[in-house]
């Protein structure tokens, strides 16, 4: 689909794309008792104050006069989202990664690390900003706060680290669930879900000299031997060694998911929304388009 035009997806509620793991996950957190006031009131601030100083004060804000073409990218994943934008900042690091930071009431704001634009087409780019705006659009906040900082806990926090071992397997349980809420709200702005396996794809192997042969359907092939591996009880147990401390779900999974939802009546639902035109530098500018 051209970046040109897109479904505008006007009323969008968070509920309506939600992964059923990350509805779960969320009830599970939310029976335990004052975890939510622990995080505005103690994590919330040295959260803030930590990454507005190692992340923002280091960072390059993204404007109608500062990197256009990702401000364009922004604005529209945000106007399909129905949402409305947060910061952007660029940020110069060897380590692909981007990530978001929000509590309500304060100013929310998304960070993209150079090495993971340098790797990505524009589209898939854009699927990275969607992901993040995933996060707001589902009020993730207050426990991804307490997630991005658990590997913190325990020498920046009073009693961190018996903070972080009792919250830590639930906490990653509930990140790799709201992972796949994010994915699909990649996949609402991307509208075709081959730009989301390809950055998952990229996310694992991939480079700026490998991106040409990379072959996404071999991909979502390896989603499928994986599954295999469930076949017995032993599989079972080497995946939940496997993944048990990580804070996204494997990238096979996470493009096995969004493969699937493509396919599902429920998104074509959310897709019957009428079209918007855009005319945007992403679209028309040639050496935006060739990264």
């Amino acid at each position: 689909m051209s970046m040109g035009s897109k479904v505008c997806l006007l009323g969008l509620k968070a509920d309506q794309f939600r992964h059923p793991l990350d509805q779960e996950s969320t009830q599970a957190l939310k029976q335990l008792p004052g975890l939510d006031i622990l995080i505005r009131n103690l994590i919330g601030p040295l959260g803030e104050q930590f990454f507005y100083l190692e992340n923002i004060a280091s960072s390059v804000l993204v404007g109608e006069q500062q990197l256009p073409q990702l401000h364009t990218l922004l604005l529209e994943a945000c106007e399909v989202l129905d949402l409305e934008p947060p910061q952007l900042y660029v940020r110069q690091h060897p380590v692909p990664n981007a990530y978001t930071f929000a509590m309500r009431g304060k100013q929310p704001f998304i960070v993209v690390h150079t090495s993971l634009l340098d790797l990505l087409t524009p589209e898939e780019i854009q699927a990275v900003i969607a992901h993040e705006l995933g996060h707001l659009k589902c009020d993730h906040g207050v426990y991804l706060t307490l997630a991005n900082l658990l590997s913190l806990a325990a020498t920046q926090l009073p009693m961190g680290e018996v903070l972080a071992q009792a919250l830590q397997t639930q906490m990653m349980e509930w990140v790799r669930c709201a992972e796949f809420t994010c994915d699909r709200a990649a996949l609402l702005v991307a509208q075709d879900p081959r730009i989301v396996a390809s950055l998952l794809m990229k996310l694992s192997g991939g480079s700026p000299t490998l991106s040409s042969q990379l072959n996404v359907e071999a991909f979502l092939e390896q989603a499928r031997s994986y599954d295999a591996i469930s076949s017995d009880q032993i599989g079972d147990m080497l995946k939940q060694i496997r993944t048990q401390d990580l804070t996204h779900p494997v990238p096979v999974l996470r493009a096995r998911e969004v493969d699937r939802w493509a396919s599902s009546q429920e998104y074509f639902q959310l897709l019957k929304s009428k079209p918007i035109q855009y005319n945007s530098e992403a679209e028309t500018t040639g050496g935006w388009r060739n990264w």
